[in-house]
């Protein structure tokens, strides 16, 4: 059995062909059971695991098995470690031999940046130029390049809530030749932007909906708990809704977990989901004044199609 390091994965992907992978995986028929997740008693803090497995139809020309296992150990911090790990195992469909264990983290980052950038084919309109990412996180470089790869995107304005990470990361993304600034004041960024990336973990609206302008695209990846949220309720009655899976998106992140259960939007609000944009059901934007907004939670169709990428080119 191969292990695929975050090198190899690096080396493998690239922004618009990941995307192109995940479209096609949306319109095939991959099979999602449901996410098992259990919590593990610990006496610093409690843990979890967490287990996404997904594999292909039996008519696929290639057949594939895989499982991401993802840790959470909330008391990591004290000892210097990270508080989410994980592992993705790849297992060849037709005979079940383990083919690969990739770098989890990495997969993940690649795929949910891909999500974002083939909803962003629908959704953000096609000369938009203006970007500004929230959260200056590990997916921050990688959204950046994805929105990049798939808009004439020209500026990018990067905020975080801690200034000083914001400009270390802005440095960093504008050495390899990509056009970033960090900006402290997060309202008039917005109001100038074509497209808004979130990934956070905010409990509390960071996206006003009153800073929005006719056209814009908001594309929110954090929040992926619902007690957690990244837009407030003028950005959901402003805009048209889209998700990644409606499974996911409607139930697990806040900023439609929340509506929903208070009554200002109903499920049947959301327009569509990647199924409907890779299956022709759904053109995407109407116009070139609709405010868009796509919610992303995560999928297992999206890892194993990251995997099987990776996969290809390695093996």
């Amino acid at each position: 059995m191969k292990v695929i390091s975050a090198d190899d994965i690096d080396a493998a992907l690239d922004p618009r062909g990941l995307a192109d992978a995940l479209k096609a995986a949306f319109q095939s028929d991959i099979v999602v059971p449901v996410r098992h997740h259990h919590d593990i008693a610990r006496p610093d803090a409690d843990a979890t695991l967490l287990l996404m497995p997904a594999w292909t139809g039996r008519d696929a020309q290639d057949a594939y098995v895989g499982t991401k296992i993802v840790t959470i150990y909330p008391a990591n911090g004290a000892k210097s470690l990270p508080s989410v790990m994980g592992t993705y195992l790849l297992i060849n469909g037709a005979t079940g031999e383990p083919l690969a264990s990739l770098d989890g983290a990495r997969l993940t980052l690649w795929r949910t940046a891909a999500a974002s950038a083939l909803a962003a084919r629908y959704l953000a309109k096609p000369a938009a130029s203006r970007l500004v990412m929230v959260g200056a996180g590990a997916l921050a470089p990688f959204l950046i390049r994805a929105h990049c790869t798939e808009s004439p995107i020209s500026d990018v304005a990067l905020w975080n809530h801690r200034p000083e990470r914001a400009e270390h990361v802005a440095r960093e993304l504008k050495a390899q030749g990509l056009p970033v600034r960090a900006v402290d004041n997060l309202e008039a960024a917005i109001r100038d932007a074509d497209i808004v990336s979130s990934a956070t973990l905010s409990s509390t609206p960071l996206i006003r909906g009153a800073w929005l302008k006719d056209g814009t695209h908001v594309d929110c990846v954090g929040a992926f708990k619902p007690s957690m949220r990244e837009t407030d309720d003028v950005v959901i009655t402003r805009a048209s809704l889209f998700c990644d899976t409606r499974a996911g998106a409607l139930k697990e992140g806040g900023d439609y977990a929340q509506p929903i259960a208070a009554g200002l939007i109903k499920e049947t609000d959301i327009k569509a989901d990647l199924f409907d944009f890779a299956r022709g059901r759904h053109r995407g934007r109407a116009s070139a004044q609709e405010i868009t907004m796509f919610k992303s939670v995560g999928t297992a169709i999206e890892d194993l199609a990251a995997a099987m990428a990776v996969w290809k080119r390695v093996s």
